[in-house]
């Protein structure tokens, strides 16, 4: 990945944090959602495979993988709710772009294994943003690491985010500047 594609997807990611109120929207859909395993815009198939890749970006370690806070969930939340048809068929056509590359022989291993992810992603990180599975690669890359790190369990154990850092005194004295 060279800088500009970094910076990409970081402009991507940064664009959607500034909506807030979108994330943690979703994010308190999925939370009164019950865990039924139902889903609502994304297919069986299609989530077990986003699972994968965004596990392979965000691994298990001393930290919460992707699938751990729910990041799946997440995206389909902000797919069934908040994009339009076009922008689902774009997801979708993605999807069937990436699980074709995979499925096809594109690349080497077990579909959806970590070290298939792997190749997958260094070979669709070298592609023209108009190839289509690059297309919903990048998108896909965007929704994980934005739902990752605006879950509450990242900004609570991960990042450490204090919401309101310091403590509140309420009867703190009012100085008046001498003249």
């Amino acid at each position: 990945m060279d800088r500009r594609d970094l910076l990409r997807a970081f402009g991507a990611a940064a664009a959607f944090t500034m909506l807030p109120s979108t994330a943690e929207a979703a994010w308190a859909s999925v939370a009164a959602t019950p865990d039924t395993g139902a889903l609502g815009a994304l297919t069986a198939a299609d989530a077990a495979a986003l699972g994968a890749l965004a596990d392979t970006w965000f691994p298990r370690t001393d930290t919460p993988s992707a699938t751990d806070v729910g990041v799946v969930a997440w995206i389909d939340v902000v797919v069934k709710e908040y994009y339009s048809d076009a922008e689902r068929k774009q997801l979708d056509d993605g999807l069937a772009a990436i699980d074709a590359l995979m499925k096809g022989g594109s690349v080497p291993g077990p579909a959806y294994s970590p070290a298939a992810n792997a190749a997958l992603f260094e070979m669709l990180e070298k592609r023209p943003r108009s190839d289509m599975a690059a297309r919903g690669y990048w998108r896909l890359k965007g929704l994980v690491v934005h739902g990752y790190f605006t879950s509450e369990r990242v900004q609570k154990d991960v990042l450490k985010n204090e919401i309101m850092p310091g403590r509140y005194v309420g009867d703190a004295p009012h100085i008046v500047p001498s003249r």
